[in-house]
Formats: structure tokens, C-alpha cells, sequence
């Protein structure tokens, strides 16, 4: 950042009247570099890539994992290299998935943060946050007990109609943040990986004191 600084530099348009130059793109080559020098085996490449069909079927893929989930709309199995098993959600990891990106539609109502410091999410649950929807295969996968999101009409959503779809037929409750069953018109999204999990988050979810 020194030896750029007073440069005339570049910028890369990242919209919304953001932008990064070229001093901001070598610092993070650097920061990378030294990371993956000294922690080779903590990456973490976390994308998601969604399919959905009108008749219920769907797919779920981890490129970089090796996995893809999903439904032929009434069972859903996870596949990987060596063949299938069928998916078995369970709240056994405590870890609940919550979306911080924006827009934030329900606000001030609810507001993904506010859960996080509620002592009941707190005693029951371990927070994890990631931009990206694959956190909602986990929940049908059992390697989450939840993940919430607020949002609108997110059953219609390329982001999401995939991943609701893998976690109703692996027999998650799926919900709007009201607890009423997800669909057109309705707000946010809170999966859980069984009743118990779901009715607790709710608890937190609907107190607003």
C-alpha cells in the first residue's frame, strides 16, 4: 500500500458507486498469499449453484466440495464421488447459518443481527454467517440446524427455490420468519432441521423485547 500510495491508479467498478483500484487488488493477493502459506488447509470456497424445476425436482451443487443435493420433489439424497445416501437432517451441530447481506425488507420488525445476542439463541445455538445458499443444503445435509434470511417471495428466487426444495423433501420445516408455510408473498425464511429447532428460533425470532 506504500509503495502505491500517491499513484495514479486504476479503478474496478463494483457498482453502486463503489469501486476497488489496483492498490486494493495487491493487497489482497498479499493477505492470500500469507494465509495460504501459513493455513493451507482452512480455505473456504463456498459457491452454490442452483437448479430448480416447476414439478418439485431440484439441485443443489458444492463445486469445490464435490457434492450436489437432491430431489426428485419427494426424496432427497446427496450425491458424491463413490455414489448417493439419502439426506438426514439434525440439529446435533447447534450451528445456525443467518444471512446478514441486504436488503433487510422486514426491518425494524426483524433484523438478522438481532437474534444473534438473544440470550435463548445464544444458550441453544452457535451463530455462523455466509453470503451464500448452500448454507440451506446444509440444514437438509445435517451439517447445520438452521439458517435464516429475511427476503421476499424467496420460493420464486434463483437463489433459493433450489435449496427449499432439497430441505422439504429431506423433511426440514421450512417457514416465512412468521412461522407460516413459505410461499408467494411471504417474508424471510427460516429452516430448521426439526421441529424442536424450529420452535425455539422461532421463540427468538418473535420476541421483540
Amino acid at each position: 500500500m506504500r509503495d502505491l500510495y500517491g499513484r495514479r491508479l486504476d479503478r474496478i467498478d463494483k457498482g453502486a458507486g463503489d469501486f476497488a483500484t489496483a492498490a486494493d487488488v495487491a493487497a489482497e493477493k498479499a493477505i492470500l498469499g500469507v494465509i495460504a502459506a501459513a493455513r493451507p488447509d482452512d480455505a473456504s470456497m463456498l459457491v452454490a449453484v442452483n437448479v430448480a424445476l416447476g414439478d418439485g425436482a431440484a439441485a443443489v451443487a458444492d463445486p469445490f466440495g464435490g457434492e450436489v443435493y437432491c430431489t426428485d420433489g419427494e426424496s432427497a439424497w446427496v450425491r458424491r464421488e463413490g455414489g448417493e445416501a439419502r439426506l438426514s437432517p439434525s440439529s446435533a451441530t447447534r450451528l445456525v447459518d443467518v444471512n446478514l447481506d441486504p436488503p433487510f425488507p422486514s426491518a425494524p420488525g426483524f433484523r438478522a443481527v438481532d437474534p444473534l445476542t438473544h440470550p435463548r439463541f445464544v444458550a441453544d445455538f452457535r451463530p455462523r454467517v455466509v453470503s451464500t445458499t448452500l448454507a440451506l443444503a446444509w440444514v437438509a445435509a445435517g451439517k447445520r440446524a438452521a439458517y435464516v434470511t429475511d427476503g421476499t417471495d424467496l420460493t420464486g428466487s434463483v437463489h433459493f427455490a433450489a435449496g427449499i426444495a432439497v430441505c422439504r423433501a429431506a423433511g426440514c420445516v421450512v417457514t416465512g420468519l412468521d412461522g407460516a408455510p413459505i410461499g408467494p408473498g411471504s417474508r424471510g425464511l427460516v429452516a430448521a432441521a426439526d421441529a424442536g429447532t424450529h420452535e425455539r428460533l422461532m421463540s427468538v425470532i418473535g420476541d421483540r423485547g
